[in-house]
């Protein structure tokens, strides 16, 4: 069998997991284990508090410092109200196009190093070789943020890292951070004929997302001179803002989910600083004059640092010279790659399959985009018997 026909039957299985982040990704994870375990790899599977999802970490080649990590996340964004035109986990084929969820985003990447695997463990690798695969990645990089204590702990120190999300293989060197929240307002509910008598919980959800959208537009004007990223700003997006149970009802509960996409870190301290004072200063003092048990609660979701672009970049040029790609571009969307380069690893975004079509019904990878992966997993290979 061909290595892109391997990497294919692989690619079918990992589909057939249906690990989106509502749902464990032990089976998947556990079975990408024994394959490695099998060849001879060291590995390791890290559980999360809950004992139901877990991270992957294996190892091929010396057991010292250095050597490079190969890393994608196992979870899925869900298919619910989606309109597929066949089964989502289970992988279909036409002209040369993969769909299923998850195709290119992103096991078709964890398809490609599996299916490389066994030539791996065939040859003298003189640095090690590490498999990183994570858990909830899609819901605030969890997985990855909890194995990063572990490896430190251990003394894990390796020195590049490519992270396998779907660039079409164009080489990113940077993107923003991603910092997620939830923010929950407790009122007082009441007859809608006499509002007054009442802390309408949805109108003030209202006016913090109005402060939102003043902050979004003020930080346009703290784009950083010659900003690569589009658009250059830090931006802030409202998910969802739900409340309420009927016309005539004061609403008690409403709740805010938004998101903001950092250029730089300080954009972010100064949102959350502008909002709390927003909500100290005006909100609750209001919502408290009518009920003092009144409340506005921030949950934080996730807050992922970026990628910050480096002048020196190892695994920019060694991935360079794999693909033959002389440009490196930078994105807004966020991946697990900030928190390698802050464990002092050299890191660049490289995979297989369009951004375009991830999170979409029919989701599917090209399979020449799985040849062009092949061919720089290959040379990566051979780069660490050298």
């Amino acid at each position: 069998m061909t290595t892109i026909a391997q990497t294919e039957s692989l690619l079918s299985e990992l589909i057939a997991f249906p690990t989106a982040s509502s749902d464990s990704n032990l089976d998947m994870i556990h079975a990408m284990a024994s394959r490695l375990d099998a060849l001879g790899a060291r590995s390791e599977v890290f559980h999360d508090e809950t004992g139901k999802k877990a991270n992957l970490w294996a190892t091929l080649g010396p057991d010292r410092e250095g050597g490079v990590v190969l890393s994608g996340h196992s979870d899925v964004v869900p298919v619910t109200d989606q309109d597929w035109s066949s089964d989502p986990f289970v992988m279909r084929e036409q002209d040369d196009l993969l769909y299923g969820r998850g195709t290119c985003d992103m096991k078709g990447f964890i398809a490609a190093t599996l299916a490389m695997a066994p030539a791996w463990a065939d040859v003298e690798l003189k640095r090690p070789l590490h498999f990183c695969f994570t858990y909830d990645e899609e819901v605030g990089c969890l997985g990855a943020r909890n194995l990063v204590p572990h490896l430190q702990a251990r003394g894990i120190r390796p020195a590049m890292a490519i992270i396998g999300e779907p660039t079409s293989m164009r080489i990113i060197e940077g993107h923003k951070g991603c910092c997620e929240y939830t923010t929950r307002f407790t009122g007082l509910e009441g007859h809608g004929s006499a509002p007054d008598h009442g802390v309408n919980a949805v109108s003030y959800a209202v006016r913090y997302v109005s402060r939102l959208l003043d902050l979004a537009e003020t930080l346009k004007t703290r784009a950083p001179q010659g900003s690569r990223f589009d658009p250059p700003w830090t931006t802030v997006n409202i998910g969802r803002l739900s409340g309420g149970v009927a016309h005539n009802v004061i609403p008690g509960k409403a709740e805010v989910e938004w998101e903001m996409r950092p250029v730089e870190w300080n954009d972010a301290d100064f949102v959350k600083q502008s909002i709390t004072e927003y909500v100290e200063t005006e909100l609750l003092p209001a919502m408290r004059a009518v009920s003092p048990h009144a409340d506005i609660s921030t949950e934080v979701i996730g807050e992922v640092v970026g990628l910050e672009p480096m002048s020196d970049n190892a695994v920019r040029d060694l991935v360079q010279q794999l693909t033959g790609g002389n440009a490196c571009d930078v994105v807004p969307f966020g991946t697990e790659a900030g928190l390698f380069q802050k464990m002092g690893m050299s890191v660049v975004v490289c995979g297989p399959g369009s951004i375009a079509q991830a999170h979409k019904p029919d989701e599917y990878i090209a399979r020449e985009q799985i040849g062009q992966c092949l061919q720089m997993l290959h040379g990566l290979g051979r780069s660490l018997t050298a």
